[in-house]
């Protein structure tokens, strides 16, 4: 089963969630905004990606929380990841041992037609 985490409102994850639907490919949703991510997932991820692939610098609430004038090191942004879940990049797709994150049609298209 394919799951798909972000916020309903991301325009990224809006093209994701149309692609499975147009491909008729079943999903599960998992929404930051009502649900909270444990850190064992966000460690799991880790092993499959960098954090600079996850951490979302040009989000609103990395601007909000001021985390550029922290100047934060790989481990801390992880933490912060545990704390903020809005801090991660969107959307995450996981299937299996894929682990896609952001939208490409062109990578969905080969990891899922």
């Amino acid at each position: 089963m394919v799951k798909i985490y972000g916020i309903k409102n991301c325009d990224s994850v809006k093209k994701v969630l149309s692609f499975f639907k147009k491909h008729d490919i079943a999903y599960e949703f998992f929404d930051f905004k009502t649900e909270n991510l444990p850190c064992s997932k966000i460690d799991a991820w880790l092993k499959k990606t960098d954090i600079k692939t996850l951490f979302n610098t040009r989000s609103t609430t990395y601007r909000t929380l001021k985390l550029k004038e922290l100047n934060l090191d790989a481990d801390a942004q992880a933490e912060w990841l545990c704390k903020e879940n809005l801090l991660i990049k969107r959307p995450i797709v996981e299937s299996g041992d894929t682990l896609l994150v952001g939208f490409n049609e062109e990578n969905y298209i080969r990891s899922f037609t």
